[in-house]
């Protein structure tokens, strides 16, 4: 039978132990080592010197350390819901704010947004909105309106499940409901993915009937 002793470092002492000892013994020096990217476990046999080496997985984590503690309005909301969603939405703000050194947050008692500075120079790329225990997300993109180009506040519709909807460009509130048009179209893309093949739709004031033929192979 052999015994292993497996130790960062070995000292003069554990020789002579293992030099007086009835039992055999091996002895393994090990260390972790990083090589680029990755980072091994190596075991070392004293006696020969001959190296084992197997990598560690790894992935390198986010650090929340550096940021700021959440605003109290934002933590109130999110408190109300399940963990999933407390995650997404920590998730967000923990890109926005880390998505370019000068990021700032910026509370109010409805709002909560993100920028380079509050002031009449203000540059906000986003913002939580707090309406009636609703949290809503709102981006600054890029739109052309008339001979200019400015930045939109536009509402994001989520349910915080993975499914997104822009609205348009939003001046100030919450914005509006989505139009009957966009509801008609997205009740009629729900109904096309659970498998229907007759519809009826409103756009406008008018309605629209329309059926997709069925393939043979389907049961």
């Amino acid at each position: 039978m052999r015994l292993v002793a497996i130790t960062p470092n070995f000292y003069r002492d554990n020789f002579t132990d293992r030099k007086y000892h009835t039992l055999d013994f091996q002895f393994l020096e090990f260390s972790v080592i990083q090589d680029g990217d990755n980072f091994y476990f190596c075991l070392k046999d004293i006696d020969n010197g001959e190296i084992s080496k197997a990598i560690i997985p790894y992935q390198k984590q986010e650090n929340d350390l550096d940021l700021p503690t959440p605003p109290t309005a934002l933590l109130k909301v999110v408190n109300n819901l399940d963990y999933q969603q407390q995650e997404k939405i920590f998730r967000v703000r923990r890109k926005i704010l880390k998505f370019d050194t000068r990021m700032q947050e910026f509370s109010s008692a409805r709002s909560i947004k993100y920028g380079i500075s509050s002031g009449k120079s203000s540059k906000f790329c986003a913002e939580f909105f707090l309406d009636k225990g609703e949290l809503i997300i709102f981006l600054w993109i890029p739109y052309k309106g008339g001979k200019s180009s400015r930045i939109g506040r536009a509402r994001i519709w989520t349910d915080w499940q993975d499914k997104a909807l822009i609205e348009g460009y939003v001046s100030s509130g919450v914005g509006t409901e989505i139009n009957r048009h966009k509801r008609s179209m997205q009740k009629l893309i729900e109904a096309i993915e659970k498998g229907g093949h007759y519809f009826q739709f409103t756009i406008g004031n008018r309605r629209y009937y329309c059926s997709l033929p069925i393939s043979k192979n389907m049961g």
